[in-house]
């Protein structure tokens, strides 16, 4: 059985979402599907847009083979919850698949289940996630992370994507690829959650590293390595990337391709500067280089943005 862990405020595609992902496979897979909503108060318990999902009481453990933990404005409370955390702890403590959606993270790192772990949340709790789990090893860009038979997500529809891999895992890729076309979705997005978050907020930088970045933006061609922005900065390397993932959500590296990107795809969209000459100036160097990271951050090439492009202004 699949349990969908809910308390007040949750955010309700956290939940639905999912729940809709292990529903449609069961059916391509010939399967009654096996979902029970639950929360440590049973009864209807209203989301963050106030529309209300029933919940039962959490049970035996032993009747649950994987548990998913949506996230939303409430979780910081449940977080709390002496009972919610207990029974998340005695499921991981069977072996039992636990998985958070969004900042549900939040409850698995106060359960104790990320320490030493990889995980991931959504890109705004990013900063406060790092201060408050200095000890769980977080992956800010991933879309979802798998460690052992604990999985995390970032933001809100990417617990859709944690279940469509969580259903590959079971029902093998076809029925995942099937239950993809069904949701008209991809079966595997490509880029990371930070082609969703404004750019981590790294356009109109603030705080500490702005200048610095500001600096980076127009200064593309150069190598900007880690080394090279510390001593900048005058921070030793290892503080400095510290330093900069809890201030912007984003290791230094990330920052400056999602910089070279942004100036790159500006660039491909509104000029007719060769593909070759846009590498050069933005610091991919190869134009391969830069195709490959275009394919990661926008699923397309530059050309194929560019083509698009002309065809709208055409339009």
């Amino acid at each position: 059985m699949i349990g969908v862990l809910i308390f007040p405020d949750f955010q309700l595609l956290d939940a639905a979402g999912p729940i809709s992902v292990f529903e449609i496979a069961a059916r391509y897979a010939r399967a009654a599907p096996s979902i029970r909503v639950i929360a440590a108060q049973p009864g209807p318990v209203r989301s963050s847009s106030g529309v209300e999902m029933v919940a039962r009481k959490f049970g035996p453990v032993s009747a649950f083979s994987t548990l998913l933990i949506a996230g939303g404005d409430g979780v910081e409370a449940a977080s709390r919850n002496a009972c919610t955390l207990n029974f998340v702890q005695k499921l991981a403590g069977r072996g039992t698949r636990v998985a958070s959606v969004c900042s549900g993270a939040f409850v698995l790192a106060e359960a104790g289940l990320l320490d030493g772990r990889r995980a991931t949340t959504h890109w705004q709790r990013t900063r406060q996630f790092l201060r408050t789990y200095p000890n769980v090893k977080l992956e800010p860009d991933s879309i979802y992370v798998r460690d052992g038979q604990i999985w995390s997500s970032a933001g809100i529809t990417a617990g859709i994507d944690l279940a469509l891999a969580m259903i590959a895992e079971d029902h093998g890729e076809e029925i995942a690829q099937k239950t993809a076309r069904q949701l008209v979705l991809y079966h595997r997005r490509s880029g990371g959650q930070s082609q969703f978050s404004s750019l981590l907020e790294l356009k109109a930088p603030s705080g500490r590293f702005a200048e610095l970045l500001t600096w980076a933006r127009e200064h593309l061609d150069a190598p900007l390595t880690v080394d090279d922005l510390a001593e900048r900065v005058g921070m030793s390397t290892r503080h400095f990337t510290r330093a900069f993932v809890a201030e912007t959500g984003t290791t230094p590296s990330k920052a400056i391709e999602r910089l070279r990107l942004e100036v790159a795809r500006d660039r491909v969209q509104a000029s007719h500067q060769p593909i070759e000459l846009v590498a050069a100036a933005t610091g991919f160097r190869d134009p391969e280089r830069m195709r490959r990271a275009f394919i990661r951050a926008f699923g397309q090439p530059p050309q194929a943005l560019r083509r698009a492009a002309r065809t709208v202004a055409a339009g």
